[in-house]
């Protein structure tokens, strides 16, 4: 029979101990709530200390699924982390028992870092999960010895005689293990519900506004094609690129917003006063600045809200200010150019509903910012709680120490949806379809070239404004073989979408989108 070897034994004991004390801290996250998860404490404070360019890394590779495929990361590592401990527990115990010690003190603040955390609790979560560690590893590492004392060469009568001890190993180790999941499982589940706000009202109903073009009437996608990316894309279907693990939780009711800083007066004003001022509707396409060419991470929404500026005139923003910095209740901040938010080209907006609902939790419940031509990383900061009115030589927002850009006008960009890369298509009229932006300029028009035909205009959807993006569609008459499809646009000043491929750091990728695909009889 064949057996398997001490190291595997011991290594296994060890992934165990850690998974279990990974699980006990989730679990007890989720039960108490005024602990943080460490795990999740640990991963934002390695996205704050980050280098420069590892976030367009992380999103370049796996998207809106970063956060997730971050947290599965530390979860290897710290497993890994585990195998190494129970191979060296047996000849150094105290060693194995002082990294796991270290490591639930490692979480232990990093989760104090949070602004809800209670540090008296969070300390008995990590030593909890310490001990716990220790514990099971304790238990284990004899076990899984035993087994390997053995699985040695046996004497002929005791050939192909069952292995009770790695039996025993197994038993146990796996029991561990799946209770270890239901328990990580569980303690993510009520995480989540504990920190879901409470359910919101409706949200205040903007009259439709005398100057609002008559494209938002038809903004239901007029240029219909299967495949095809809708004017305004649905809130379940809106992309999410945010620094928050876990959307923070707010009350409504005890929801404030304050606005400080280079301003004559300070103001602070609730719910219910900001949205007894004067209730805007626009729709704004916004844009992260990690989209890659031909990238899904954009979207045109209908925001619901009041106006940037008449908050800002209450407090009176003085001369000096030049820079003003949304924050949000998690800490995260973003600084744009008063100037742009001050220019009446444009309406900044602090929204509170999104295509008729009530702002979605993933969204930034209950108000955001939503400014018109900025990328989202120094402008549109959800679950919004301050406003400072500072300068750009006194203050960076989060992302601008990290190599990214102070100043962030969204480029003049444009997608192709249909057909999609790599199809294969019928000879025949063959729609080619998607979509352009270049808020706030919007779009003068788009060009399509095929293989190497000169470029011709394509059809566009009547625009609702020049902060929204357009369809556009071009019916090409495909025969047999393999082409190249290319897209570009030209915005509202008439600038032309530059072919120079660029990385999206620090201030947003160039480059026309394109690929090949198959044309058959």
């Amino acid at each position: 029979m064949r057996t398997i070897g001490t190291g595997w034994r011991l290594s296994f004991a060890g992934v165990v101990a850690v998974g279990a004390a990974l699980a006990i801290g989730e679990l007890l996250a989720g039960i108490l709530p005024d602990v943080p998860s460490a795990l999740l404490a640990v991963a934002r404070f390695i996205v704050d200390i980050q280098p420069p360019g590892a976030k367009e890394l992380v999103v370049a590779l796996f998207g809106e699924a970063d956060k997730v495929a971050f947290q599965v990361f530390i979860v290897i590592v710290a497993l890994a982390l585990g195998a190494w401990l129970g191979r060296i527990a047996p000849k150094h115990p105290d060693i194995a028992g002082g990294v796991i010690a270290l490591f639930a003190a490692a979480g232990f603040v990093a989760s104090i870092r949070e602004p809800a955390a209670s540090p008296v609790l969070s300390a008995v979560v990590a030593g909890g999960q310490a001990i716990a560690g220790m514990w099971i590893l304790n238990r284990l590492i004899p076990i899984a010895l035993r087994g390997a004392a053995r699985s040695e060469p046996a004497a002929p009568a005791r050939r192909g005689m069952p292995d009770w001890s790695r039996r025993s190993l197994l038993r146990t180790g796996g029991a561990i293990a799946i209770g270890s999941v239901v328990a990580g499982a569980a303690g993510r589940y009520l995480l989540e519900r504990q920190r879901a706000p409470i359910s919101p009202g409706g949200v205040p109903v903007a009259a439709r506004p005398a100057d609002l073009p008559s494209g938002a009437d038809i903004a239901t996608a007029d240029l219909t094609t299967e495949g095809f990316t809708p004017i305004v894309v649905p809130n379940a279907d809106f992309y999410r690129i945010d620094t928050a693990f876990i959307p923070p939780t707010v009350d409504r009711d005890a929801w404030s917003l304050k606005v400080h800083g280079l301003v004559d007066r300070e103001v602070t004003l609730t719910y219910e006063e900001l949205t007894a001022l004067p209730i805007i509707e626009q729709f704004v396409t916004i844009a992260c600045v990690s989209n890659e060419v031909g990238g899904n991470l954009v979207g045109n929404a209908r925001w619901t809200g009041v106006k940037l500026r008449d908050v800002l005139s209450m407090a009176g923003v003085q001369s000096s200010a030049d820079q003003l910095v949304g924050r949000s209740v998690d800490g995260f901040t973003a600084g744009m150019p008063v100037e742009w938010v001050m220019d009446p080209a444009r309406e900044p907006m602090i929204a509170v509903g999104m295509n008729g609902e009530p702002l979605p939790r993933n969204h930034g419940y209950p108000a955001r910012l939503i400014i018109p031509g900025l990328y989202g990383y120094v402008s549109a900061t959800k679950w919004l709680s301050e406003l400072e009115l500072t300068r750009f030589d006194l203050f960076e927002g989060f992302w601008i120490p990290r190599g990214w850009s102070a100043m962030a006008p969204i480029l003049t960009q444009s997608r192709i949806d249909v057909p999609r890369f790599g199809q294969t298509v019928r000879a025949g009229r063959v729609p080619v379809a998607g979509v352009a932006w270049a808020p706030d300029r919007g779009i003068q028009r788009v060009e399509v070239k095929i293989g190497e035909a000169d470029w011709a205009p394509a059809t566009l959807s009547a625009p609702i404004s020049k902060a929204t993006w357009v369809q556009w569609r071009y019916d090409w008459q495909a025969t047999p073989g393999t082409y190249r499809l290319e897209v570009r646009a030209v915005d509202g000043a008439g600038e032309v979408q530059t072919d120079a491929r660029s990385n999206p750091a620090p201030d947003g990728a160039r480059g026309h989108h394109g690929y090949n695909v198959t044309v058959q009889a």
